[in-house]
């Protein structure tokens, strides 16, 4: 590990410790607000890829219900994301339990999104460079638009975080998303209740967050 990157998992690992310390109430109280209108589990847990593609298990708060249609297929996110989930996501509470992640190392408080497996194969060459960087809770393409943005920008902005890495961009991208959570900007794609899924080049309408 050069010095750089030391000392992005120093300043990852002591934020995200006090940020846990000083907002377990919090936690505890979205987490009992989960269990009484969604029931258990009260943490969603994916796979995702890491650096490099890694596979590790994310940790987000749940949004939504497991209500399936008569052939046993979950409902669209639509009629699955409860009145408790929207108002998560509209305060970004549920990325909460991702703190846990970054002690653990599998993410960075700033870092390209980590988004599904299946998206691995279908991403061009210049695409796939945002895994040459751990993963991060936020990123340059959060605080850009998140999901307001396209695909194709989106990944755009993650490569260029990858070429311009420094430890005061971390902390301007950590300001930058505060100021974007308190507006409540970007949280969902036009006519989407979660960003359409990546197909590549052909593009999509399934979605990848939960």
């Amino acid at each position: 590990m050069n010095s750089g990157l030391r000392v992005k998992r120093i300043f990852d690992l002591g934020f995200s410790v006090a940020l846990i310390i000083l907002l377990l109430p919090l936690m505890g109280a979205v987490a009992a607000l989960i269990k009484i209108n969604l029931g258990s589990p009260v943490v969603f847990r994916q796979q995702r890829p890491g650096l490099k593609g890694k596979p590790f298990y994310i940790y987000k708060f749940r949004t939504m219900t497991d209500a399936v249609d008569g052939k046993g297929n979950l409902l669209p996110d639509e009629q699955r994301l409860t009145t408790t989930g929207r108002l998560l996501r509209r305060l970004s509470l549920d990325e909460l339990p991702q703190l846990l992640n970054v002690i653990k190392g599998d993410l960075s408080l700033v870092g390209p999104r980590p988004l599904l497996m299946e998206y691995l194969p279908r991403y061009n060459r210049e695409q796939a460079r945002r895994h040459d960087v751990k993963p991060g809770i936020t990123g340059w393409a959060q605080v850009q638009g998140r999901n307001a943005l396209t695909w194709e920008e989106k990944f755009r902005l993650d490569v260029w975080y990858v070429d311009n890495w420094s430890l005061g961009l971390d902390i301007k991208i950590l300001l930058m998303t505060i100021l974007k959570v308190a507006k409540r900007e970007g949280i969902n794609q036009s006519g989407h209740v979660t960003m359409p899924e990546f197909k590549g080049e052909q593009g999509g309408d399934l979605s990848c967050r939960n």
